[in-house]
């Protein structure tokens, strides 16, 4: 196999079936991105550390920069755009913008994502929990604090429905 070498995937995007001739190298996120048009996740450091290229892979979240897109072959990948338009985040979207918890937005669907799946299992969580759960998504313009807020906010709007 050389460097050129391509592959034939097939793995559901968003609820969508997705079939795609792909070079064996490229990453998940860049294949989101480039093949798929979905730019929603972002390309931050390209080593895992940032947390800006987080999707949903098989129901868990993981670092779409790590993964090469034949990895996820004939996996289930959910992205913040399938998210968003499934309304499976709308309480933590309220709960950001009325916190202000996002400025320049880079790491926003990172965060989204993560929060998700935090609250998926854990309905009350302590402000340590989310801070903790939250600790691999870097943000470089709020300073944490309303993210957390509204993380917070987020699960108590949940409670109270």
């Amino acid at each position: 196999m050389t460097i050129d070498s391509f592959s034939d995937i097939s793995l559901t995007v968003n609820g969508e079936l997705v079939t795609r001739r792909v070079p064996v190298r490229r990453n998940l996120v860049d294949f989101l991105r480039q093949d798929l048009g979905l730019t929603g996740t972002h390309i931050g450091c390209e080593q895992g550390i940032c947390g800006a290229c987080t999707v949903r892979l098989n129901g868990r979240i993981v670092r779409g920069c790590l993964l090469l897109a034949v990895q996820a072959d004939g996996a289930e990948v959910t992205t913040i755009e399938g998210l968003a338009d499934s309304g499976a985040i709308k309480h933590l979207q309220d709960a950001f913008h009325t916190r202000n918890a996002l400025q320049c937005g880079f790491c926003t669907p990172g965060m989204l994502l993560t929060a998700q799946e935090l609250l998926s299992s854990e309905r009350e969580p302590t402000r340590e929990q989310v801070r903790e759960y939250l600790s691999g998504n870097l943000c470089r313009c709020t300073g944490y604090q309303s993210i957390v807020d509204a993380v917070l906010a987020a699960a108590k709007a949940v409670a109270a429905s």
